[in-house]
């Protein structure tokens, strides 16, 4: 039945119909129609609502796709109607999910048809038609609008089957909604959180919003891997502190200022927000405008971004640190050049005044040369560290024998110089008679010398308090690798000096790593790279006892060395 008719040409007309049979017979007269294209809009009720003649709609649609109708659908793809639209999918050129969308019309560019179910007391369809091209056009226009806004129905579909959620991206510009997406994404963290903040006070921000706490409970609790790039100051010096005290595995870079912020979590989700005013002290008042999104590969992009400024700030970081330790080595290393030679030149002159002190000069001569010999054999193997020409000269030999003579030698030396009254133990394998195992190795004797002496120096020149003890054992142990099938020895050198420093102890066995007025910091870098060319690991660790009920606990550093074939065998002598 026809309730209103505007013409504006003599077959231009707009018809308002009722009944589902009207529907049905306008909308198999549109898809029949169409020439060139049929655009159409359904509802996620649609199919139940205006497609009850299946069969023949589908017909009808076919016989349009063989003429060449270029056919697109938006719809609303749920659990419920997914079946429906795949096997709507065989027939028409492409179908769009959008969200929520309301409505059911289509349009084939000359003919335009609305159906929709009023909810009175009985449901009832109601259907406008029009052929008049404004209306027509403007159908096509709200048509193509929705169209670029929908997503491929193959996403959505898999996304059903998959259990996967539906990607988004969002502009958002209310400060305090962004402020609560901020909260949630920090409670949500299993695996990952990656931030980077534009300025100091940024972190402030963050802690007053309780977003550091969630994130400091994230390393705790599910021990996420976090990082943080934000520029530090006094300003943020308390947060930091908070930080490292409660969750010293999260990450800080030192970083810029810069014009916005990113928090990405678990590679999932991110949150780039602008910054409008830099010195706010809440967050939702520093903050502009902000995005928001699921988006695999938008994550994956910004996650890319992050992993460019950790790089960059870690090398900047090593950078400025391998210069600062440059910088502090050659003042050591001049002092220690310095020191030796002014010795020699006054000893040197100091004989000629006084001849008749020959044998004392010449011993405080030789001792001093001896210092200076050491220094330019140190700089030497860095060098040749470095350029890899490092050679071992392996021979078979008793790694007992070598140890108890550095034992005696630095024995000697200690009683020599009255060094504290430090009493010098060798723990060596002995068998049942009570003689020592032999311990035979395949390695550069000079150099297992030279580490075990280095190793020896160290824990004698912090071992300070009188009564130290400074105790060396070499062990057989199982390999310390799974893939290993041979035995190792392990040469330990434990001391109840002062222990590592914690400033020192990342950077141990580094080179020019050191806090003694004394040394270069170089032995332990050349210890390192002697040992590892041997195939073995060198490792240290503060002792865990309290001695003389101080609170210096010493240190322990230990290496492994292959041991030969002929493993351990008895001497008698």
């Amino acid at each position: 039945m026809t309730i209103d008719t505007h013409e504006t040409h003599s077959d231009e007309k707009t018809d308002v119909l009722y009944g589902v049979d009207n529907a049905i017979n306008l909308l198999i007269s549109i898809v029949s129609g169409a020439k060139t294209i049929l655009y159409t809009c359904i509802d996620s009720s649609g199919p139940q609502v205006d497609m009850g003649k299946v069969e023949l709609i589908r017909k009808t649609i076919l016989e349009a796709k063989n003429r060449g109708v270029k056919l697109r659908f938006v719809t609303e793809i749920t659990k419920d109607n997914i079946q429906y639209w795949k096997d709507l999918m065989k027939i028409i050129d492409e179908l769009r999910h959008l969200e929520g969308v309301k409505g059911n019309f289509a349009t084939n560019g000359t003919q335009y048809i609305d159906i929709a179910l009023l909810q009175q007391a009985k449901p009832v369809v109601q259907i406008i038609y029009s052929n008049v091209k404004a209306v027509v056009d403007q159908n096509l226009y709200l048509f193509g609008t929705l169209w670029d806004k929908a997503t491929p129905a193959e996403q959505k579909i898999r996304e059903i089957e998959e259990g996967v959620k539906q990607e988004y991206f969002k502009i958002i510009t209310d400060h305090e909604q962004v402020s609560k997406i901020l909260v949630e994404l920090a409670k949500s963290v299993k695996q990952e959180a990656l931030l980077v903040l534009p300025n100091d006070r940024s972190m402030v921000r963050l802690d007053r919003l309780g977003v550091i706490d969630y994130t400091i409970n994230a390393s705790q609790t599910n021990g996420a891997d976090i990082r943080i790039i934000c520029p530090l100051s006094e300003v943020n010096s308390r947060v930091v502190k908070k930080i490292f005290d409660k969750a010293p595995n999260i990450k800080i870079l030192n970083g810029i200022n810069s014009p916005y912020g990113i928090y990405i979590v678990d590679g999932q989700k991110f949150l780039r927000v602008e910054m409008r005013v830099a010195e706010a002290e809440i967050f939702s008042e520093a903050i502009g405008l902000a995005f928001y999104s699921n988006s695999i590969q938008s994550t994956e992009s910004f996650k890319s971004i992050f992993e460019l400024l950790w790089n960059e700030r870690t090398l900047n970081e090593e950078l400025r640190r391998a210069e600062k330790m440059q910088k502090e080595f050659i003042n050591i290393a001049s002092h220690e050049i310095k020191t030796p030679t002014q010795a020699i030149l006054g000893y040197s002159a100091l004989l000629e005044k006084h001849p008749d002190k020959t044998e004392q000069i010449s011993k405080a001569l030789c001792r001093n040369a001896k210092r200076l010999q050491k220094l330019t054999d140190d700089i030497l193997d860095v060098s040749r560290i470095e350029s890899q020409a490092l050679k071992l000269n392996k021979e078979q030999f008793n790694l007992n024998d070598v140890i108890s003579h550095i034992v005696e030698d630095s024995r000697s030396n200690i009683e020599e110089k009255e060094s504290g009254n430090i009493k010098l133990i060798y723990e060596a394998i002995k068998n049942n008679n009570d003689h020592y195992n032999d311990l035979l190795v395949e390695a550069d004797k000079a150099r297992i010398t030279q580490v075990i002496s280095n190793l020896l120096s160290n824990a004698i020149k912090h071992t300070k308090e009188r009564g130290g003890v400074i105790s060396v054992a070499a062990t057989v142990q199982q390999p310390m690798e799974n893939n290993s099938d041979n035995e190792v020895i392990v040469v330990s050198v434990k001391d109840t000096g002062e222990g590592i420093d914690a400033d020192i102890k990342p950077l141990l066995f580094t080179k020019f790593a050191t806090k003694s007025q004394y040394g270069t910091g170089l032995g332990l870098y050349i210890s390192k790279s002697i040992v590892e060319a041997h195939g073995g690991k060198i490792w240290a660790h503060n002792n865990n006892e309290v001695v003389n009920n101080g609170n210096k606990k010493g240190a322990t550093f230990s290496f492994t060395l292959p041991l030969s074939i002929g493993k351990t065998q008895s001497n008698s002598k």
